[in-house]
């Protein structure tokens, strides 16, 4: 049985140790202010003058004059090797909401498996915040409060079917499949869309200026700022 470690009626921002820029950290933090750090991204968050509250990971990626900088008692070692950091802190949060950043970027095999791990997740809803896009992880219905005319780009992990409201581009009665047909560059066209899938697997994309309209949409009873 997985020990939880971080358990918050506050959304969470959790920094990965790929590419992460200051502002991304400051808008994350904004929403979700209970810092993690996913192993090396301790040594962002030192960087940027920001300590977090957990360090979880198994300590291979991080340098160890950084880690003797985290109080002990908030350092906990993962040793298993059967998944990437990102999902054994995944595992051992309970919050409203996780913002990822330092996740998108960089290796490409590492953003895949971050991809993976967002479908997998069963703990709660997570999105990943990169340079320009955001993403997240629909398993069933969801509504968002989006600007008409920006992008919504659809890409499923597995096969399934879908209903939506609101996009230049309907994809009722679609069998999307990351084998298959797609769903990249559709549109908003008014404010309110509405997004149904029978089946878990489907990622959501889009701009990075639509992040607070998604965690509203994600976690609206959620204690962020």
């Amino acid at each position: 049985m997985v020990n939880i470690i971080v358990q918050t009626l506050d959304c969470v921002t959790l920094v990965g140790a790929g590419p992460v820029l200051q502002d991304q950290i400051d808008e994350a933090t904004r929403l979700a202010p209970y810092l993690v750090a996913a192993d090396g991204g301790a040594e962002m968050l030192l960087k940027y003058g920001k300590t977090p509250k957990k360090v979880i990971g198994d300590f291979d990626s991080i340098d160890k004059g950084i880690l003797q900088k985290i109080p002990v008692g908030d350092r906990h070692h993962v040793a298993e090797q059967d998944s990437t950091d990102f999902e054994k802190c995944l595992a051992r949060i309970r919050a409203p909401l996780v913002l990822g950043v330092g996740f998108l970027g960089a290796r490409l095999d590492h953003q895949l498996a971050a991809m993976n791990a967002l479908v997998r997740n069963p703990a709660g809803p997570c999105v990943l915040i990169g340079e320009d896009d955001i993403l997240f992880h629909v398993p069933g219905d969801i509504a968002l409060a989006l600007e008409p005319g920006s992008r919504l780009s659809l890409f499923p992990l597995g096969p399934t079917g879908g209903r939506s409201r609101g996009l230049a581009w309907p994809i009722d009665g679609l069998e999307l499949s990351p084998v298959g047909q797609i769903g990249t560059s559709n549109r908003v066209l008014e404010g309110d869309v509405r997004l149904s899938f029978d089946r878990p697997g489907m990622l959501v994309i889009v701009p990075r200026v639509a992040l607070g309209a998604v965690v509203r949409s994600l976690a609206p009873g959620a204690h962020a700022r």
